[in-house]
């Protein structure tokens, strides 16, 4: 992170030919961090494969170490987990420091909520500012105890639950993070513990419990789903071969769609349905994307995906989709900026309180390049130019890496420069980003400033 040293100003080139060739980006996120968490829960070695291996997730595996699993790292991409089984975690001897990782910390504090343990979990300054009320009402339920800051934030004590109880839970809001931390927390607990979200959020967790053994059963219920997880299963060591994260993809994907002359392949992709609203939305918008050698792993669909320059027309993105591309709008915007007419995405509310107010910061990005955009209440109108944008701008990060990145994508389609004031923490989510895209361009594009 770049807390507390020197910020890292860069700045990127009009891409003067296409981006071309094959390149396969960093692990998945969520599937990473939870193949840690369900390693140390099973029963046997758990061996993982391209692991992602940003800060976020190595403090997900530091933690994993601290409550008692042995967790090694054999080479790039590659770990082992001997686990601990359900209710086997042990009393970390130290404080937990998530870092800036509020999914680490939302599940984790599920995970404890079922052992009868006592822990400590703290974060970065970023991290101590967001609310972890919302995953330690519902965790209280169970049995569990939490004292935190006022709001909810951290650092946050709890003692689990000697005996846990079942969770019964609706979520107020869709949320995977919730939604996986109560499942966590019912997997040490007799009985079924149910939850019910009112959209339908991504479901890595569902996914990950069958894998290694779990009886989880789904019932669609209108835009949302009822999971139900049977307590108390043998979580067995099973294999993880973690897919390319479609959250980096889509940095890569907007840029060859929008540089004149681009045809790249993105190999072993995640295209988990939950996860590819931003996918969805360019196609509407004209995007010709291919899928090849689509096959399944560890419950996962994956495929290799090629993508060609097109020319975009707008589009209007309701708001059901937002849980399934949260992260994903600031891209999206870059190939609005980039298409012809008015793009509007609408019920963002959920993006003011990412990292950054990303709803603001998105609006600011497109002005700093000279795209003409509105905030109508929780919406975001796009004013497409119709080809490259005039671009010039400096970006202020916010110390958000999807900002950050979304502007030096935009910056090798416009027709001057873009700059961002610090690039620094890309590294968190993304650390060979740059280099990767330089590589597609054939050239130098993203550089410091």
């Amino acid at each position: 992170m770049s807390h507390g040293s020197d910020p890292t100003p860069l700045r990127s080139l009009p891409a003067r030919e296409g981006l071309s060739g094959r390149i396969s980006v960093p692990g998945d996120k969520s599937i990473s961090h939870r193949a840690l968490m369900f390693g140390a829960l099973a029963i046997g070695t758990t061996e993982i494969e391209g692991l992602l291996e940003g800060e976020d997730v190595l403090r997900t595996a530091a933690a994993m170490r601290l409550l008692g699993a042995e967790v090694e790292h054999l080479s790039p991409g590659r770990w082992r987990v001997a686990g601990r089984g359900i209710g086997g975690l042990t009393e970390p001897a130290d404080v937990l420091d998530m870092g800036n990782s509020g999914t680490a910390a939302r599940l984790i504090a599920g995970l404890l909520a079922g052992h009868p343990i006592f822990a400590v979990m703290t974060g970065d300054a970023s991290l101590r500012r967001r609310p972890m009320k919302r995953v330690t009402d519902p965790l209280a339920a169970t049995g569990a105890r939490f004292w935190s800051r006022e709001g909810g934030r951290l650092p946050l004590a709890i003692q689990g639950a000697r005996e846990p109880l079942p969770l019964d839970y609706t979520l107020p809001v869709a949320s995977a993070q919730v939604k996986s931390a109560c499942l966590l927390a019912g997997l040490c607990a007799p009985g079924t513990t149910r939850v019910v979200e009112p959209e339908a959020t991504r479901d890595h967790s569902e996914n990950m419990l069958r894998h290694f053994g779990a009886t989880v059963r789904v019932t669609v219920q209108g835009h949302g789903r009822l999971i139900e997880l049977d307590g108390q299963p043998e979580l067995r060591a099973a294999p993880v071969n973690v897919p390319g994260d479609p959250s980096s993809a889509a940095f890569f994907a907007v840029a060859a769609l929008i540089v004149p002359g681009s045809k790249l392949v993105i190999g072993n992709v995640g295209l988990n349905p939950l996860r590819t609203g931003l996918f969805q939305s360019l196609r509407e918008m004209g995007a010709v994307l291919e899928v090849g050698a689509p096959r399944l792993e560890g419950g996962e669909p994956v495929g290799d995906l090629t993508v060609s320059a097109t020319s975009l027309k707008a589009v209007d993105v309701p708001p059901e989709r937002a849980p399934s591309m949260i992260d994903e709008y600031p891209i999206l915007a870059v190939a609005a900026a980039c298409a012809t007419g008015t793009s509007r995405f609408r019920g963002l509310s959920e993006l003011k309180v990412k990292e950054s107010d990303r709803l603001t910061g998105t609006a600011d990005l497109l002005r700093a390049a000279g795209v003409d955009c509105a905030i109508e209440g929780d919406d975001l109108l796009v004013q497409g130019c119709g080809g490259p944008p005039p671009g010039g701008g400096l970006v202020a990060t916010q110390m958000d890496h999807r900002l950050a990145m979304s502007a030096l994508v935009l910056g090798l389609a416009c027709r001057d420069p873009m700059r961002v004031d610090d690039g620094a923490f890309i590294a968190t989510s993304f650390p060979n980003f740059i280099p990767l895209m330089n590589q597609a361009a054939g050239a130098e594009a993203i550089a410091a400033a």
